[in-house]
């Protein structure tokens, strides 16, 4: 048997909640996190009727794409589908996890998945994250620096790309004079001690700072850590919205669009004039994208696939390339697979269920 809070920090080893979006709401929204688990529901959106559903099928943790609760919420009523299915959650002790831009942001997410089911290869993030990267810097003597260094690296620091182990590292002189209160490793209390130190310099994506501080706190011989930290505005190629790669091989306009639609199961697309051009680069962007038209144009996108097109927005393609709307649930239908195929290798000892429910609010003739 497995805590819900057990089951939660291997959903954000999936989907770590530091690449979601600042206007997300992300992880756990209701919920015991000390509950036992008794069987995970994953599905598309957490309506009453997925509640439903985990009752029935003895889950009390339902792990969903988008978050049924959004914005701030002063009462809880059942007047409207939110509330009622909170409501209903709440009285039959039932947990809810939304991870929504968290994956939609991951190498391995939304629109990798998105990519993966047009077969799409190069692939690159379309949108790069910002404010993602930092900076550590600290300070060690010589005989004690391989071990920071190495633990640095264990907890994930060093990073760059397809590089690992990457650290920049220098020598100085360093002095200190410790109080009647401090137990130096070097020197004496109340002496002025000199000697030479390694400076050790590592990058490291936000999200693992917590482990890293403690590596290096729990690897370092001095009582206090000298550390600096610095937000870096260098964009963290490997995470981000969108993603755009390449077709094996190009396609007209109307048989793109065919593909596409077969593919992602679509019921119908709505999109600009044609160009003329044969469709071979394509990006793509889950959910409601239209903010992105600029940048697929930017990145020689032929095409660019998403959801939530307003009238006006079909004029941006500018004929520089094609924009069509495949529908929001259709442009991430198959995430939730995704979701239950990662569970399934990580948690062997109970139900994980693939919700049986259409949640896609979007009817056509």
């Amino acid at each position: 048997m497995s805590t819900i809070k057990e089951i939660l920090s291997i959903l954000e080893e999936m989907a770590p909640l530091a690449y979601a979006e600042d206007f997300d709401n992300v992880g756990l929204i209701i919920g015991d996190e000390d509950a036992d688990a008794t069987g995970i529901l994953v599905c598309h959106d957490a309506l009453e009727n997925i509640i439903d559903e985990a009752i029935a099928k003895k889950c009390n943790l339902v792990v969903c794409f988008h978050p049924i609760l959004f914005t701030g919420i002063k009462k809880i009523t059942g007047k409207n589908y939110v509330e009622r299915s909170l409501l209903k959650a709440i009285k039959n002790n039932i947990a809810i996890y939304a991870v929504h831009t968290a994956l939609d942001n991951h190498p391995e997410g939304v629109n990798k998945i998105f990519c993966d089911t047009l077969e799409l290869t190069n692939t690159q993030i379309l949108i790069p994250k910002q404010n993602h990267i930092r900076k550590l810097v600290t300070y060690t003597i010589r005989d004690n620096a391989e071990k920071v260094r190495n633990a640095l690296f264990e907890a994930g620091a060093g990073s760059i790309g397809n590089y690992d182990k990457c650290s920049f590292n220098s020598e100085g002189t360093f002095t200190y004079q410790g109080n009647e209160k401090s137990e130096p490793t070097i020197g004496e209390r109340g002496v002025l001690s000199r000697g030479t130190e390694t400076k050790i310099e590592v990058v490291y994506a936000k999200h693992l700072e917590a482990g890293i501080i403690k590596a290096l706190k729990e690897n370092h011989i001095y009582e206090e850590v000298a550390t600096e930290i610095y937000n870096m505005k260098n964009t963290f190629n490997h995470i981000g919205l969108g993603m755009i790669g390449e077709l094996e091989e190009a396609m007209d306009e109307k048989d793109f669009l065919q593909y596409a639609k077969d593919k992602m199961g679509a019921n119908g697309i709505r999109h600009s004039s044609f160009t003329g051009k044969k469709i071979k680069k394509v990006a793509v962007l889950g959910g409601s994208g239209s903010f992105a038209i600029k940048n697929a144009i930017q990145a020689g996108a032929d095409a660019f696939l998403t959801a939530d097109l307003k009238y006006h927005q079909y004029y941006e393609a500018e004929n520089q390339l094609l924009l069509a709307d495949i529908g929001h649930f259709e442009s991430e239908r198959y995430t939730k697979e995704y979701i239950v195929d990662y569970l399934r290798k990580k948690i062997l000892n109970f139900a994980i269920i693939l919700s049986e429910e259409n949640t896609n609010p979007v009817k056509y003739l």
